[in-house]
């Protein structure tokens, strides 16, 4: 059976894939600033099936808070490869990852097992819940890039995203986006600029982030840093000291 719904994902992300011609969304993104989004991209029924690996790991997220910065739950990468294989399955698609090498103009990688933040949930279901301005900054030798699909979004909370921030002599574009099911965002992290807008009484918006790196490589002290940060912005102590595939 899970076999089965393992194989419809994939034919569903191939279809996907096949609606978009990599000419037309690579003019998109770079003339974007190196950042498209794409409404619908997966199916609902394929969201649904997303969404019962989530309902599975919600009772383990971790609840953050940051002053002054972030406040929401997060589901680490660890957990996701115990509970959801189609998430996961998604994450680390071929066709998928191909695809996204052609319009970043770079060969993509996965990122090593021990990164936490490799393939995510993000859940914003307390009101107040948000992330403040900030860069998806790579801590790996490489370039990072980040997908965002949404999952659930019954919010009056939006994605903002400033581009060409680091584009001299380029004006400034701000959107504001509703992370609707099925959307789909990709972005370099070090160039994007963006925001989570507080989440009112009620509401509940829920995010899967999944991170590519040119370069999986990166040096001890580079990797101590980005797990402490991890671990105190999104998913908790233990998954400090946790050891990959445990």
């Amino acid at each position: 059976m899970q076999e089965e719904v393992l194989d419809s994902v994939t034919q569903e992300l191939n279809n996907a894939i096949a609606r978009y011609p990599d000419e037309s969304i690579v003019k998109t993104y770079l003339d974007q600033g190196e950042f498209f989004s794409i409404d619908q991209f997966l199916p609902q029924e394929v969201i649904e099936q997303f969404m019962t690996e989530v309902e599975t790991v919600r009772p383990r997220l971790n609840r953050n808070y940051v002053p002054t910065h972030k406040k929401g739950g997060s589901v680490s990468h660890y957990l996701l490869r115990q509970s959801a294989p189609s998430i996961v399955a998604f994450y680390r698609s071929p066709v998928f990852i191909e695809w996204l090498s052609r319009i970043a103009g770079a060969p993509l990688q996965i990122c090593p097992d021990e990164d936490p933040h490799a393939c995510a949930l993000y859940f914003y279901t307390e009101a107040g819940d948000h992330i403040g301005w900030h860069y998806d900054t790579s801590y790996y030798n490489g370039a990072r890039y980040t997908v965002l699909l949404g999952l659930v979004d019954r919010s009056t909370s939006r994605l903002k995203c400033r581009l060409h921030t680091k584009e001299p002599g380029r004006d400034v574009q701000e959107l504001s986006l509703s992370t609707g099911p099925g959307l789909l965002l990709f972005f370099n992290g070090d160039k994007l600029h963006h925001t989570v807008t507080p989440l009112g009484e009620g509401e509940e918006r829920i995010v899967l982030t999944l991170e590519y790196v040119t370069d999986p490589t990166m040096s001890t002290a580079k990797r101590w840093y980005s797990n402490l940060k991890d671990a105190f912005g999104y998913f908790g102590l233990p998954a400090l000291f946790r050891q990959s595939g445990k």
